[in-house]
């Protein structure tokens, strides 16, 4: 059946967040789908649908096609047909039938994704011979990038006369063009997806079995890597990797590394270019909060032949796990970062430094963004993970970048020690508290993305939501101790 008028209003309504200035250029269409009229079939009257593709190569240029029926020289597009699920559907079969390109061979940009670039509002002239009179098309048109190594063209010879690619400042319609300027693309193909290869050091792979009964999604019923698409709000591919955890399986990594860029076939047919990243991890999948999918389990290499599983995903951790050999029964596993020199057995730890910044009896919190990928819209000190850096001068550096503070680090003392795990299996963390007896400056929200607001509160009137570790902390130090362990099996 034909796209459904709510699929089109919400492409209507993105694209209006981005230019609002065109919505009465629209009212004729938002009109129609108000009413229930089928704003894709070509015998809605006076207004209907079509769909056209911006399709750039590496040179950044657009390709044109010159139709046999009028000699007008367009980007490939037409109507929409009724077996046409959605908008994207309907520009990729005409794209694959005018030009012989693939949706395999398409990559959507992460700039617009499944949303048009441009809706184009023109009028038709009335074709007697074919009895249609004169109406308007709203031609949604939707952008890709040509993949390396695409086919030759193959066109549509009933229909199309030639083809040419065109630079982006002699596209022949003018809204795309002005579209294209400002957008600024080229024909770079860039990741839109992030995915992690989870394992545990010793060759056991943490697989997610999605659901079977959404065949609009990615890999129905299949196994495969937790992960998912970039979100506007997103700043980077790890930014979505480590939402994607969180919001897939209540999952907390801190130590993912780059692995590779991937690729796989989409739900749509297009090409979806994934940025891989690895990371270690020792818990029971059992324990952790699956919001999406079926379950959770760890998988050796020699069993996945035995999943459902894709093809190329399966082909990934078999790649993965020839170039990390497993470590003999006694070696202690192999963690994601590797000291040389360290003794056998060594367990790798997390150091965190911490700023007890105290006032009239008060202490400084932050509230950290709720995207956080830890403690979203939870109130915690001023912190930071140690680099390869002394422990104070990390904390200097972190305040300055965070708060806008200025110390000295002659001017912090070491007040407490928190060593803790998370859960039984997670890398074991050790986190140092100092005070500050002297700073210049007043806190002022200096990264947004991470904290959004600092607020002074009494030592005996904490708000409820404080990260657990550091109320712990901060009553350690009131109590005058100077050390606290959380988390570990007595």
């Amino acid at each position: 059946m034909p796209p459904s008028n709510d699929h089109i209003r919400d492409l209507v309504a993105e694209y209006l967040d981005r230019h609002p200035a065109e919505r009465s250029a629209l009212s004729g269409l938002l009109s129609a789908l108000d009413d229930g009229d089928v704003p894709t079939s070509r015998a809605t009257l006076p207004g209907h649908i079509t769909c056209s593709a911006c399709v750039i190569d590496a040179a950044g240029r657009v390709l044109h096609i010159s139709h046999r029926a009028g000699g007008s020289v367009l980007t490939p597009g037409g109507h929409v047909d009724d077996d046409d699920d959605t908008l994207l559907g309907a520009v990729l079969r005409e794209v694959q039938e005018e030009t012989g390109i693939p949706a395999s061979r398409l990559v959507l940009t992460p700039e617009f994704g499944r949303a048009p670039i441009d809706i184009d509002v023109h009028d038709i002239e009335a074709r007697p011979s074919k009895g249609e009179p004169a109406h308007r098309h709203y031609d949604f048109r939707f952008v890709f990038r040509l993949t390396p190594g695409a086919p030759e063209l193959v066109l549509q010879d009933e229909e199309v006369a030639g083809a040419v690619w065109s630079a982006q400042d002699e596209v022949r319609s003018p809204t795309l063009r002005a579209k294209l300027s400002a957008a600024g693309l080229d024909g770079t193909i860039a990741p839109v997806n992030a995915s992690a290869v989870i394992h545990d050091g010793r060759g056991r792979y943490l697989l997610h079995l999605r659901d079977a009964n959404k065949p609009d999604i990615w890999a129905p019923g299949c196994w495969d890597l937790l992960g998912g698409g970039r979100e506007p709000h997103d700043v980077t591919l790890l930014d979505t990797v480590t939402r994607e955890l969180r919001e897939e399986a209540g999952l907390v990594l801190e130590d993912l590394e780059p692995y590779r860029v991937g690729s796989v076939i989409g739900a749509d047919g297009t090409l979806v270019p994934v940025e891989l990243f690895t990371g270690v991890w020792h818990g029971d999948p059992s324990e952790l909060t699956l919001t999406e999918g079926v379950m959770l389990s760890w998988f050796r290499p020699e069993q996945l032949p035995r999943l459902t599983m894709l093809p190329p995903t399966r082909a990934l951790l078999e790649t993965h796990a020839a170039d990390r050999p497993v470590p003999a029964v006694g070696e202690p596993a192999r963690t994601a970062t590797v000291v040389a020199g360290a003794p056998a057995g060594t367990e790798l730890h997390i150091v965190g430094v911490h700023l007890c910044l105290e006032r009239d009896g008060k202490v400084l919190l932050g509230l950290r963004h709720p995207d956080s990928a830890y403690a979203g819209d939870t109130w915690h000190v001023l912190a930071g993970h140690c680099e390869y850096e002394a422990a104070t001068a990390c904390l200097v550096r972190e305040a300055r970048e965070e708060a806008g503070l200025v110390i000295d680090p002659a001017d912090l003392d070491l007040v407490h020690t928190v060593h803790m795990v998370d859960r039984p299996g997670d890398r074991p963390r050790i986190g140092l508290f100092f005070r500050a007896r002297y700073w210049e400056g007043a806190p002022e929200v200096r990264e947004p993305d991470k904290c959004t607001a600092w607020e002074w509160f009494g030592l005996k009137e904490l708000p409820e939501r404080v990260v657990p570790y550091t109320r712990a902390a901060i009553e350690g130090i009131r109590a005058g101790r100077t050390h606290t362990e959380l988390g570990w099996r007595r």
